[in-house]
Parts: structure tokens; sequence; C-alpha cells
């Protein structure tokens, strides 16, 4: 009698900048009947009217997003409705970073969730690495991001115990809204080394998602994006047994998640 209403068993809050609408696209993508995506938006300086980002973006604004008061506040924000788990969906803030601090910012923002866990993407991107038991990386960055951004994400997976074999910004348009799947799944189709055992798609921001599948039956070999594996965590944190299919073979397995 009742049609659906997005009403969902499970419900996932999502940090994002404030011009980006990937992440919230994505997350909706992925998501099943039963989970519901819940944004919050916080200030990033890269950003003009309309969603138009620099070209190629510098490592004090991307830096400067992780501190507080801002994103602290977003989260105190977003934790007051019902949810189960919240994303700190911003790839390249890790990267600059570092993996110390964000076991550091995850600890931060829980401390203003009220006991709902905080995913960390990248930190979500490592744990998918390990229980995927793949430890040959290739890296996959946006073409805002600048090759030194890009050498930072792969330090970042170096650190946390992982051989980068090849790590690199995409060479398409630098404009998120000009990203098309079909150029993205030939770029990384030709790029990826046959020595990786697994693809790392970073950025929040980058159009990614609806490639994974095809990725996978390509190359052989499991394909990971940064929404993707932080919804992976963010419902095995909530506790939610709904599957997730043609995202990724990351969606298989339900293995306890690293503490960041």
């Amino acid at each position: 009698m009742w049609q659906p209403d997005g009403w969902g068993g499970t419900r996932i809050g999502v940090l994002t900048p404030h011009a980006d609408v990937n992440p919230e696209s994505e997350f909706n993508a992925m998501a099943p009947a039963g989970i519901s995506i819940h944004a919050a938006r916080v200030p990033l300086t890269v950003y003009k009217p309309g969603g138009v980002m620099e070209r190629t973006i510098a490592d004090d604004p991307v830096r400067a997003f992780a501190d507080p008061p801002f994103v602290d506040d977003a989260a105190e924000l977003l934790a007051s409705a019902p949810l189960h788990a919240i994303v700190y969906a911003f790839t390249s803030s890790s990267y600059v970073r570092g993996r110390a601090d964000d076991v550091n910012l995850k600890q931060r923002l829980e401390t203003r969730t009220r006991g709902i866990p905080v995913v960390i993407s990248s930190a979500a991107a490592v744990a998918a690495l390990k229980v995927l038991n793949a430890t040959k990386l290739a890296l996959v960055s946006p073409p805002w991001f600048s090759a030194e951004m890009d050498q930072q994400g792969a330090r970042y997976f170096q650190v946390s115990g992982f051989d980068v074999v090849h790590n690199e910004p995409a060479a398409l348009l630098s404009d998120q809204q000009a990203i098309q799947p079909s150029d993205l799944f030939e770029w990384v189709r030709t790029h990826t080394p046959t020595s990786a055992q697994a693809v790392f798609i970073g950025g929040n921001g980058f159009r990614a998602v609806g490639i994974i599948k095809a990725l996978e039956e390509a190359l052989g070999i499991p394909i990971l994006t940064a929404n993707q594996v932080s919804l992976w965590q963010a419902l095995l944190l909530s506790g939610s047994q709904v599957s997730v299919t043609n995202y990724g073979q990351i969606f298989n397995h339900r293995s306890p998640v690293g503490a960041a």
C-alpha cells in the first residue's frame, strides 16, 4: 500500500566540503533500501560559487579543513540527529596532515558526536586493504591534486605498511563537474601496473564509484574508492547487515575494522 519514503533503518552522516555534491551523490547511489544518508557542509576556501574549484588545490586550505572549529561544530550538529555513524569525507587533508593526524582527528571529532563513531576516509582505505590482504597498491589521485599532494598520499599508505607500486593524478580535466566515468575507467585501466594487488582512487569529490564493478572485471583486482570504503566501514561500525552489491568486492567482507 505505502510507497518508499526514504526512511532508513541505518542512518549514515557525511561531513563534506560545502560546495562538493559528489559524496552525497555517491553514497546515495551505493546505499540500498534501508540506508539513508544525511550530510553536513563544512567551509572549504578552494571553492567559488556554483561549485567551481581551483584547478590545482593548495595544501594550506586543505590542511585547514581539518582544523577546529568548523568541522568540529559541524560534527556536533550532525550528531544531534539519530545517526549510526558519521563519515569525514575528505581524503586530501589526510594526505597533507598524515596518518597519525587522522587518529587524532577521529578521536577529536568523536568527543563531539555523543558516542557516534566517526569514519575517516583514508583510514577506511587502509582498513579495507588489510581486509583484502592487498599489500601492493596503485594509487590514483584526482586531477586537481598536485604532484606533491599525490606523493603525500603515497607516503600515507607507505607509512601504513603498503608498497605503492604506482601513484599519479589522473590526467583528466581538472574540473569535478567534467569527470566522465568512461574517461576515468580507461585511464585507470591503462595506467594500473600488473604488479598491483588493488587500486585506491582517492578524493571524495572524484566521481568514481560507477566504474568499480567494470574495473574489477577488467583488471581482476579489488578497486577501492574514497566514498566506497567510507560507506563500507560506516556500515560495519553501525552494525548494519544490509548488503551492497555492484560496488566492489570489499562489500563481501565483514571483518572487524581498524581503530582509525
